[in-house]
């Protein structure tokens, strides 16, 4: 199994790259992320992933040890295969994903590519212990990061519908009571948002 390559970028096209390895050419499926990173002719290394298939031998690389790491966590998703994880962390940080899972905010991981409410719900279900280890990477809050209450949850649903982005409201609530009713953090939040208005 390939789980390193370092050589130089050849050809960059749609979701992959050749890499020219002592004049061997590997193509490498990429993420988004690290695509926009690449340079025709510079040099690059890739931790590797290679999916072996009947038909195939397909290798997906990422050249931030996070992402690679992230990837690989995906793969132990029931329901989650190569493809649908690059996918996965072309459009979410390491540490964001991190971020969700702990909070158990599905409505997070519902945003990204090919993620339904069932299917969300397994990925925390699955991933909340595994994702201690990628945590170690981030800020310790992230590794004690609370379940929202259900009233947080309300109050985050109901300023969502306001028109607020999820980090204003993750900014507005983030010092709220913990026994507060939803009315009184809807309220508290409106206030330090219209104060940053």
């Amino acid at each position: 199994m390939i789980g390193y390559l370092s050589g130089k970028v050849k050809f960059v096209f749609g979701d992959a790259c050749i890499l020219d390895v002592n004049g061997v050419g590997y193509r490498i499926f990429v993420d988004e992320r690290t695509r926009q990173t690449l340079s025709v002719g510079a040099a690059a290394e890739f931790f590797i992933h290679t999916a072996v298939r009947e038909d195939a031998i397909n290798l997906f690389g990422m050249t931030e040890r996070t992402t690679f790491e992230l990837f690989e966590l995906l793969l132990t998703v029931s329901g989650i295969g190569a493809r649908s994880a690059l996918a996965i962390v072309s459009k979410i940080s390491a540490a964001d994903f991190a971020r969700a899972v702990a909070a158990q905010d599905v409505k997070t991981l519902t945003r990204l590519p090919g993620i339904g409410k069932k299917s969300a719900e397994r990925i925390v279900l699955e991933l909340k212990e595994k994702i201690l280890i990628l945590a170690e990477n981030f800020p310790a809050q992230i590794q004690s990061a609370p379940t929202p209450s259900a009233a947080l949850q309300e109050a985050s649903e109901a300023l969502e519908a306001l028109g607020y982005s999820a980090a204003e409201i993750s900014t507005a609530l983030q010092n709220s009571p913990p026994d507060a009713t939803v009315d009184r953090l809807i309220k508290l939040a409106l206030a330090q948002l219209n104060r940053f208005a």
